[in-house]
């Protein structure tokens, strides 16, 4: 055994008054505490102690990706990544079915060019459950893939190739990737790989695949949490010692193609807008310059003073949005930027603006106030990452991720290293290095001997689960100003970060006392300039307090956000007072806004899902009602147009009072002083009467109806169903909650299960109950292959019907959600943001201030009748209407023998197409 100990923790980085003036973070300050563990057959275990919650995050990464695949079998990384969910040898059974039971949580795999990992954060008690099931798809699992597990998952990926692909823009990557590399680059093909590689897949060539390939000398365990590394070094050993290493791997190495000459490619999308990106290759990841590459996007388009957007869409509003990144990956990289170009705008001389900044980037480097502006949005990022053990970002995820790419999981501090060293004459020397030819427009030491170790493990059946540890909520102190601003602070110590929620009562639903997108453009527009700072300015203070804020409306409330660090939370609260109380509503922010709230109409109504959004509320509450327009809060092209800065300006001293509000804070703060801050930053703000919103019986005057908008050449249909159900408070959310988890909300609930295990019709399908204070929709979503869409309607009338007569819910469904619910538990409540989150949801529906303390028991308590009377005062199928985005030519002809009442063809607008009358087949075809 080998063991490497590193001891470094995490500090407090900042203290001061002018913290705008000096905040600055160094690499040094950012450390944390791990073990490194190698088991004699060479599996890497990486253990971090975090015992703020009673969870632990367990992340597997495999060092294989789709460049370790041969032309011709391209899918294998990402169709394994599936099959391994799918039972093994020991547990021959669905994973995400097992990890649910046992309360996990942010749980999932990915793949891409170059690892597959797993990850899940579980109880700490189900840890050893946990270990079993990672170590035997390691070690266990050829014995569990059979032919019908392959066709089944094929057809999943294949699905989710083709959703991929029917989003705009979704065609842009395997362009790229055949642009960028030669064919036979192990890069030269998509992570997602082709139909007819997936199709040609045999059962012999996956389980070849998996011999190759998922030894465990070729793998990285990362576990983060409530731990003891020596406790957690035995458990691994216990459980995945008795591995073999696999064949040894030879590791590509670094290939970047040279291009010497540009490139220039052309292709067509069913989108709203056009879209100039320019991309290069470039180093490979971890590399000094690759680092610079990080900084270089910043500079171009992170924030509002970066150098694309200032002069693309806040200066000259030629574009609605500008996008840089590093892609990087193990032996090539590229840099990537665009910009969405306004429509009826020139294409040709967004190109040109494009070139033209990175070429003064090139020719003169960036400024020290913008390299000091980016590298502390950097650390800032980083840093609040490292609340979460798990998931993307997080603790178990860094270290798994440097341990597999470098060999080392401290690597991230050479990263930082170069980010904190790189000087303004560095990042121009890789620009220049890098980005002055070959840009396409669209666009390997001895291997060491391993042995085994005998395994004790009991194979034959799961470790049993501890004894779980109860969730814990923090409690809620309540205070409020002098003008009446309610306060609702959850204190929580560990990473100094502190969330605040300004939740007003107001959102979408006001439009009906205004005009539709009223809401959505005020508070967008809130933030954008006070009465002594511009836009730009207030976003350079954000990133210099490592802070972000932002404000928006949601359909019940309009809301101001602010997460930042607590040695700035000075600074920030009064950033914070300035945005809220002395708005300017700067003209030209006006006009700039406006015209991009109409663009992302045009955008909602080109994608499938928001089609549907746009027009659902105006048929299930009838016309007048407060939710009747757009759930997105967008509204319409028309009203918006006729929106103007005096509409503004009323919605701000109408709904935007302290009176009106409550703020909830979430962090490492004391009331007494965040009381004293408050009432000098907000105590003048003035109360004031506000309107009340009446919420009327909606008139439905529809069931059983299909209301089609026709989206030509979609390769799939999406659809949404569902009807008007009680408000929150009128039957047992808690009953709610399990029943919708059993029917559509979990992956494995009855839905989902139809569409995508049993028919692989749909990457994914779902039920659930939306938010509101007044009546709910029960929704089903359903976004299926084109030739299924019929059928698919028949599947989701079947389920509802059935899950309130022949098939309601049974003990065992309602056991295994109310054990899943209440043992993932801990690790929704991780973050302050999470936290705060939860406490919104108890002051928008008015819950007692211990509801989420009881909430373990309320569950436990949850009886299989409590349930099923909900599912019967909640499903109604006859009730239910339908909306269906997709090719009308290819799937109109058969619905008209789905029994619907009427099939009405709608525009994005959800306005009828004459005649609005039941529609019969000679209509559809006509």
């Amino acid at each position: 055994m080998k063991k490497f100990i590193l001891c470094i923790s995490l500090v407090v980085f900042m203290a001061g008054k002018n913290v705008a003036q000096d905040f600055q973070f160094t690499t040094d300050q950012i450390d944390f505490k791990y073990e490194r563990f190698v088991l004699p057959n060479g599996l890497t275990l990486l253990v971090h102690e975090d015992h703020k919650a009673p969870i632990a995050a367990v992340n597997v990464w495999y060092h294989v990706g789709s460049k370790n695949e041969k032309l011709g079998k391209s899918g294998f990384a990402h169709l394994f990544e599936h099959l391994m969910f799918n039972g093994s040898e020991n547990f021959n059974d669905d994973y995400f079915q097992a990890l649910e039971r046992i309360g996990g949580t942010d749980l999932n795999g990915t793949t891409n060019s170059d690892r597959t990992n797993y990850f899940q954060n579980v109880p700490t008690s189900a840890l050893d459950q946990v270990l079993f099931l990672e170590s035997d798809r390691m070690g266990h699992l050829l014995g569990a893939i059979d032919q019908a597990k392959l066709d089944e998952q094929r057809g999943v990926v294949q699905n989710e190739k083709r959703q991929g692909e029917n989003q705009p823009y979704g065609k842009q990557w395997e362009l790229l990737t055949k642009a960028l590399y030669p064919k036979g680059h192990p890069y030269s093909w998509t992570v997602i790989g082709e139909m007819e590689d997936l199709n040609a897949a045999s059962l012999e060539d996956v389980q070849e695949w998996f011999k190759a390939y998922y030894g465990a000398a070729n793998a990285v365990i990362a576990i983060a949490g409530d731990v003891e590394p020596q406790e957690v070094y035995k458990k691994v050993l216990s459980y995945f010692g008795d591995i073999p290493a696999g064949p040894t791997i030879m590791r590509q190495e670094v290939n970047i193609p040279v291009k010497s000459t540009d490139s220039y490619q052309v292709y067509e999308d069913r989108v709203p807008e056009a879209r100039i990106l320019l991309t290069w290759n470039t180093p490979e990841f971890g590399n000094k310059e690759d680092i610079h590459f990080d900084l270089i996007s910043a500079i171009l388009t992170s924030g509002k003073n970066s150098r694309l957007f200032k002069r693309l869409v806040y200066d000259e509003q030629l574009a609605s949005s500008v996008v840089s990144f590093q892609s990087s990956s193990e032996i090539a990289s590229n840099f990537v930027t665009w910009a969405n170009v306004k429509p009826g705008g020139d294409e040709k001389r967004v190109q040109e603006i494009m070139e033209e900044v990175l070429s003064r980037l090139i020719a003169e480097g960036p400024t020290e106030k913008e390299l000091k502006r980016v590298k502390a949005s950097y650390f800032a990022n980083f840093i609040k990452g490292l609340e979460r053990i798990g998931g993307f970002g997080g603790v178990s995820d860094i270290l798994a991720s440097n341990q597999t790419y470098f060999g080392d999981a401290g690597y991230y501090k050479t990263v930082l290293k170069y980010v904190e060293e790189a000087t303004t004459a560095d990042v121009q020397a890789t620009a220049k290095k890098w980005l002055t030819k070959g840009k396409h427009v669209l666009l390997c030491k001895p291997f060491p001997e391993y042995t085994v170790t005998e395994s004790t493990v009991d194979r034959s059946k799961l470790p049993e689960v501890g004894e779980a540890k109860s969730s814990v909520f923090p409690e809620l102190q309540r205070d409020k100003l002098s003008n009446g601003l309610n306060i609702v602070l959850a204190k929580r110590t560990g990473v100094p970060t502190v969330v605040m929620n300004l939740m007003f009562d107001a959102g979408y639903k006001t439009d009906y006392l205004s005009s539709p997108g009223t809401a959505e453009l005020a508070m967008n527009l809130l933030d954008e300039g006070t009465k002594e700072l511009n836009s730009l300015e207030i976003n350079e203070r954000l990133q210099l307090l490592g802070a972000s804020l932002y404000s928006y409306s949601s359909q019940d409330n309009s809301n101001v956000y602010l997460n930042t660090l607590k040695p700035s939370l000075n600074a920030s609260i009064d950033l914070f007072a300035d945005v809220i109380l002395n708005p300017a509503f700067p003209e030209k922010e006006f006009e700039r806004l406006k015209e991009e709230q109409i663009n992302t109409i045009n955008q909602e109504k080109s994608q499938p899902i928001s089609m549907a959004l746009r027009v659902m509320n105006k048929y299930l509450y009838g016309e007048g009602h407060p939710y009747s327009n757009p759930y997105t809060g967008t509204g319409y092209v028309e009203t918006v147009n006729k929106l103007t800065k005096s509409d503004i300006e009323s919605f701000y001293t109408t709904w935007i009072r302290p009176n009106n509000a409550t703020l909830v804070v979430t962090g490492d703060v004391e009331m007494k002083d965040l009381k004293s801050k408050l009432e000098k930053a907000l105590g003048k703000w003035k109360k004031a009467d506000v309107p009340t919103i009446n919420f009327a019986t909606p008139k439905v005057n529809s069931k059983n109806t299909l209301y089609l908008m026709d989206r030509p050449e979609s390769e799939q249909s999406v659809i949404l169903a569902g009807h008007l159900t009680e408000k929150y408070g009128d039957v047992s959310q808690i009953a709610l909650e399990q029943m919708v988890s059993i029917l559509g909300g979990d992956f494995t609930s009855r839905i989902n299960m139809n569409l995508r295990e049993d028919k692989h019709w749909a990457y994914g399908a779902s039920g659930f109950v939306m938010g509101a204070k007044a009546e709910r929709p029960f929704i089903m979503y359903a976004p299926v292959q084109t030739d299924k869409s019929a059928e698919s309607v028949t599947e989701l009338r079947k389920e509802i019907s059935e899950f309130i007569s022949t098939r309601p819910v049974t003990q065992e469904e309602l056991d295994k959600v109310k054990t899943n619910q209440i043992l993932s538990l801990p690790g929704q409540w991780e973050t302050n943001s999470a936290v705060n989150q939860s406490i919104v949801n108890i002051v928008k529906y008015d819950l007692a201030d211990d509801y989420y303390q009881t909430y373990d028991s309320n569950v436990r308590n949850l009886s299989l009748a409590e349930v099923r009377d909900v599912s019967k005062k909640v499903v109604h199928p006859e009730k239910v209407n339908w909306f269906m985005v997709g090719d009308r030519a290819k799937i109109a002809e058969n619905l008209d023998a789905l029994g619907f009442d009427a099939i009405i063809e709608i525009d994005a607008d959800g306005n009828p197409k004459m005649p609005a009358v039941k529609t019969t087949k000679t209509d559809i075809k006509n």
